[in-house]
């Protein structure tokens, strides 16, 4: 895709606030209606929603554009999430990788290059805002300041919001969550990043508390694979 650095913080940063996102309250009109309810009122019903969300599965297409190295790329896979802070992220094509979090451990694998990437999931104090999201924790007015997103590109029959975090973090400047007003699926979330870099995903197939099993996020090295182990 493009230097692992990026492949590594773009998927942590979209897993978890897809969680969020997924479970988008009701809205109550247009982005173009000046009835609209306030953006953080929105947010407000977002975030109750989601606290009763368990788990939720998507098919997704991730493209990367500009970043350090000015690059555009265009992938598919699949995504599997539940909670507290479990993850599948199996990509498909061009190339297979797999992104997983088992809620303690996340590994990066990539067949092609027969290497794993280990790494401790966060503690609480040591977390960034979108792992406290992963671990049902952490609230969306109170961690970002929430605006529509009245300059984003968007369909009639959908809206879109900006979320700026109110503490600076490693893995993004600000998202965009892009939600279909009538069904309320998640349709696209889009992330900018300090390297100029834009993350969008688009989303279809998006199934809520689908019943997710803890086995469907286990991870067992492969023989004779090199394993590269980060604090």
């Amino acid at each position: 895709m493009f230097v692992m650095h990026v492949r590594i913080s773009a998927i942590s940063t979209i897993a978890s606030l897809l969680l969020m996102a997924a479970a988008a309250g009701r809205l109550a009109a247009a982005p173009q209606n000046a009835d609209r309810p306030p953006a953080d009122a929105l947010a407000r019903s977002v975030q109750q929603h989601y606290d009763g969300v368990r788990d939720f599965s998507a098919d997704f297409t991730h493209v990367y554009e500009g970043g350090a190295l000015r690059r555009k790329t265009t992938e598919h896979g699949v995504v599997l999430v539940k909670k507290p802070g479990r993850m599948r992220w199996a990509y498909k094509s061009p190339e297979e990788k797999l992104f997983i979090s088992d809620g303690r451990k996340i590994y990066f694998y990539v067949p092609a290059d027969k290497q794993v990437t280990v790494s401790t999931m966060p503690s609480d104090d040591k977390a960034s805002t979108p792992i406290l999201f992963l671990s049902g924790k952490g609230n969306l007015t109170a961690d970002f300041a929430v605006s529509y997103a009245d300059d984003t590109p968007t369909p009639a029959d959908a809206v879109a919001l900006k979320l700026v975090p109110k503490a600076k973090t490693p893995d993004y400047d600000s998202l965009i969550l892009v939600v279909d007003r009538k069904t309320l699926t998640l349709r696209t979330l889009v992330a900018h990043d300090a390297q100029s870099g834009t993350s969008t995903f688009t989303f279809s197939n998006l199934k809520e508390n689908v019943g997710l099993s803890d086995s469907q996020f286990t991870f067992a090295i492969p023989r004779g694979a090199d394993v590269i182990t980060q604090s």
